[in-house]
C-alpha cells in the first residue's frame, strides 16, 4: 500500500509543479525534455549499481523500453495539440477516463478474479474521476476530423502506456530492476525530446530558456519516482492489477482536486463535490 501512496503523491506533485511552469512562464516543451533527462539521471544515480550486462540477455524488455520512452514524448506533444484544438477540459477527462483500458487488460489478460466490489468500485471510480475532471464550462469538440482522432489517440495512447508497463512488470522485465527500466524509458524519452527541442531551435521556431533546466528538474524528480512506485505497486501492494490502476488514477484526481482548491484556492462545483464524493466510495470498495 505505501508504494500506491507514494505514486499518488508523486504524481499530485507534478501537477502542482506545472502549475509553477504556468506561474514563471517556463516553456512546458523544454521542461518536459530537462524532466526527462533528470528522471533518467535520478534512476541511474540511486540504481545504478543494480545494472548487469547480462540484463541484455534476459528478458523481452528492450523493445518495450522504446515503446514505453515514444509513448511518454508522443503522449505529451498530443495533449499538448489536443488542448488547443479541444479544450484542456476534455483534453484532461479523455486522459483520465483511459484508466479503462489497463483495468479491462489486466482483468482478461491475466484472468483476475471478478467480483461485485470491485466491479461496482471500478464503475465508481470511473464516475467519479470523470465528474471531477469534467469541465466548468462547457467544451465542446470542433467538428474535424483532426480533433476527435487526437481525443481517441489520447484514450487508447494512455490506457495502452499503462497496460504496457504492467506487462513489463509481469512478464517482459526478466532479471532487469523496474527502477532501471523506468530510467531507460525516461531516457529514450529524453532523447527524442533533444532532438525535437535542438531542431526547432535551429529553425528558429523557439529561444531556449535556462529557467525551464530548473522547471525540468524540479518535475523530473518526481515523475521518475511515480512511475517506479507505480511498478513496484503492481507487483508488491497486495491488490490485483485493475484495482491498483484504478485506486491510483481516481487517487490523483482526488488529491489534485483537494490541492487544487486549498492551495490553489480553485473553484469547485456541485458536480465536481459528488464526483469526489463517488470517488472516495470508489476507493473505500476497492481497498476494503
Amino acid at each position: 500500500m505505501i508504494y500506491l501512496l507514494l505514486s499518488i503523491l508523486c504524481s499530485t506533485l507534478i501537477l502542482v509543479i506545472f502549475r509553477i511552469f504556468e506561474r514563471y512562464s517556463i516553456n512546458v516543451f523544454q521542461g518536459i525534455v530537462y524532466n526527462y533527462i533528470t528522471a533518467c539521471a535520478v534512476g541511474f544515480l540511486i540504481f545504478g549499481d543494480e545494472w548487469n550486462n547480462e540484463h541484455l540477455a534476459q528478458g523481452t524488455w528492450i523493445p518495450y523500453v522504446f515503446i514505453v520512452g515514444t509513448l511518454f514524448i508522443s503522449l505529451f506533444s498530443m495533449m499538448g495539440i489536443s488542448s488547443q484544438k479541444n479544450g484542456i477540459g476534455i483534453t484532461s477527462v479523455t486522459v483520465k477516463m483511459s484508466l479503462a483500458i489497463p483495468v479491462l487488460a489486466a482483468i482478461f489478460l491475466y484472468n483476475e478474479a471478478v467480483y461485485w466490489s470491485k466491479v461496482l468500485g471500478i464503475i465508481a471510480a470511473l464516475v467519479g474521476v470523470f465528474l471531477i475532471t469534467y469541465p466548468s464550462k462547457k467544451g465542446k469538440v470542433k467538428g474535424d476530423k483532426s480533433s476527435v482522432l487526437f481525443l481517441l489517440a489520447l484514450f487508447l495512447g494512455s490506457g495502452l502506456l499503462d497496460t504496457i508497463i504492467n506487462y513489463v512488470e509481469k512478464v517482459a522485465a526478466g532479471e532487469l530492476s523496474l527502477a532501471l527500466f523506468s530510467a531507460l524509458g525516461f531516457g529514450v524519452a529524453a532523447s527524442i525530446g533533444l532532438i525535437i527541442m535542438f531542431y526547432r531551435s535551429f529553425r528558429k521556431e523557439i529561444q531556449l530558456q535556462k529557467r525551464a533546466i530548473i522547471g525540468g528538474i524540479l518535475l523530473g524528480i518526481p515523475n521518475y519516482f511515480s512511475i517506479y512506485f507505480l511498478m513496484m505497486a503492481i507487483r508488491f501492494s497486495g491488490f490485483s492489477d485493475s484495482v491498483t490502476y484504478a485506486i491510483n488514477n481516481t487517487g490523483v484526481v482526488m488529491a489534485s482536486f483537494l490541492v487544487g482548491i486549498l492551495a490553489f484556492k480553485e473553484a469547485t462545483t456541485a458536480l465536481k463535490i459528488i464526483g469526489g464524493g463517488i470517488a472516495v466510495i470508489a476507493i473505500l470498495l476497492l481497498t476494503l
